[in-house]
């Protein structure tokens, strides 16, 4: 794959986006940017505080940050479970990227995750497996490509490196 094309994951809360961009990042030499973490500096408001004022809001900034990201180059996005609610936010990122879609059984989140941390999962465990239902057809339309992590955390980041490697 080119250098300058973006690595963008998208995946459910809980999926392991961040903690394989990272290391992604890492093994290809590649600056890492969290989306969400993105989104609060670009904003100046917690996410907590822009879903409090409504999910609207927060998807408008969504939507703002993945046009200042897709812009940049050369990166791996880790971006927020919710990113693909929004069409544009994918057609925005394949402009200068390729999208990866990890794949993560809800019972493998709701056995590993503390619901209790995501805005979005504060409801319980049955919300992981209801937003599953809800968008698995959304992440495998917006995909390019589909990671399984279903293994170790260093075999699937194997497949993720030699996947971007083959692209």
């Amino acid at each position: 794959m080119k250098n300058d094309k973006n690595i963008v994951i998208i995946g459910m809360p809980g999926s392991g986006k961040t903690t394989f961009g990272k290391a992604l990042a890492s093994r290809l030499g590649r600056e890492f940017i969290d989306a969400d973490d993105f989104v609060v500096a670009l904003e100046g408001k917690t996410i907590p505080d822009m879903f409090a004022i409504s999910e609207d809001y927060f998807r408008d900034a969504e939507t703002r940050a993945a046009e200042a990201l897709a812009a940049k180059r050369g990166l791996v996005i880790a971006c927020g479970g919710g990113v693909i609610k929004r069409p544009v936010n994918i057609q925005i990122f394949k402009q200068s990227g390729v999208v990866v879609f990890i794949d993560r059984s809800p019972d493998d989140i709701v056995t590993d995750v503390d619901v209790a941390s995501r805005p979005l999962l504060k409801e319980g465990k049955q919300k992981v497996y209801d937003l599953y239902d809800e968008r698995i057809a959304l992440y495998r339309n917006a995909a390019d490509y589909t990671i399984a992590n279903d293994k170790e955390l260093s075999f699937v980041l194997n497949e993720l490196e030699e996947l971007i490697k083959a692209i």
